[in-house]
């Protein structure tokens, strides 16, 4: 058409472009529209079809991928000629990434080695150098963290996302609190006194440690000896237990049990108000705390393992065998 061609004339006069490159920066515009329709389309479909939120989101990601992955490729085929096949395509810009966007390579190459290896899945709960969360969003460079811990105790969630560069699955230690199974170990260490009747006090914390955590058990066992098959994992035992040591101030009786990662406050909230109501009743236990006390060994002592002091307050002398 005449008015197409005035107009295309026009451009070129005022702006410098040829109709060569009008015609083409009308066709990169076409396609990456009709990409763009085509991703909405297909989100569409699975929207409607797709009712586990888990797998939507990973075909909402694939589906947006593959669109713009198409749309870049159709469109470097439309401005760049000589690429006759998608290998010297692939090839070509892969040297230039890797020359100009070292950084952006190696988030590439993390984000390819989350996809195949799997070190962690969207929904799990991991640590990362520094950082910890639950993971929310993985994409071509960087992956999201729902932060948990740092000024919050017991891990629970601080509200801030995080926005993790890809590339350190190869630089950083990635420890997962769910991969293979969703159980972790928990303590809670009780402190009581030397002079309270602490095989009293173990006996009342296994019966509440184990009221309080043994119905995790059986599943805790089923999900670990199902990852023995893939990892080396050993636990002879999974119930809960109470471990005595002395401390300082008294004797500490730990409670070691398995729980959730994300129900870890929840759970030690409940084990802790029944020890204290327990405790509460017995006249025979008193927590430890730290404290300053002097100590008469001559009147406090063992009878058999105090110091006899004389008159002037030195002891006496060792006595020497006839």
């Amino acid at each position: 058409m005449e008015w197409i061609a005035t107009i295309e004339a026009w451009i070129a006069e005022t702006i410098g472009f040829s109709p060569e490159t009008q015609h083409k920066i009308e066709l990169s515009i076409a396609v990456v529209l009709l990409a763009t329709l085509v991703r909405l389309l297909a989100l569409r479909i699975v929207n409607r079809n797709v009712h586990n939120l888990r797998v939507r989101y990973r075909w909402r990601k694939a589906i947006g991928y593959f669109a713009y992955f198409l749309a870049i490729l159709v469109v470097g085929r439309i401005w760049i000629s000589g690429f006759s096949s998608l290998t010297t395509f692939l090839g070509l810009l892969s040297a230039g990434v890797a020359i100009a966007l070292k950084d952006l390579l190696t988030n590439l190459a993390g984000w390819l080695f989350i996809i195949w290896r799997r070190p962690f899945s969207t929904g799990d709960r991991i640590e990362i150098g520094a950082y910890r969360g639950d993971v929310i969003d993985t994409r071509l460079f960087q992956f999201s963290v729902l932060e948990v811990g740092n000024w919050v105790a017991a891990d629970q969630s601080t509200g801030r996302i995080v926005n993790i560069p890809n590339g350190m699955v190869f630089t950083e230690p990635l420890a997962s609190y769910t991969l293979g199974f969703d159980y972790v170990w928990d303590e809670l260490p009780v402190l009581v006194t030397f002079e309270s009747n602490w095989e009293k006090a173990k006996q009342l914390l296994v019966e509440i440690v184990e009221r309080q955590s043994l119905h995790f058990t059986a599943e805790a066992e089923r999900q670990v000896r199902s990852a023995a098959a893939q990892y080396m994992i050993f636990f002879s035992k999974f119930t809960p237990i109470v471990y005595t040591s002395v401390e300082d101030s008294g004797v500490m009786l730990t409670l070691r049990f398995m729980t959730r990662p994300r129900e870890r406050r929840g759970v030690a909230e409940k084990m802790w108000e029944d020890v204290l109501r327990t405790f509460g009743e017995c006249d025979d236990i008193d927590f430890a705390y730290p404290t300053q006390r002097f100590y008469n060994n001559a009147s406090e002592g063992k009878r058999g393992a105090r110091a006899s002091l004389l008159p002037d307050g030195e002891p006496p002398a060792p006595s020497s065998a006839a």
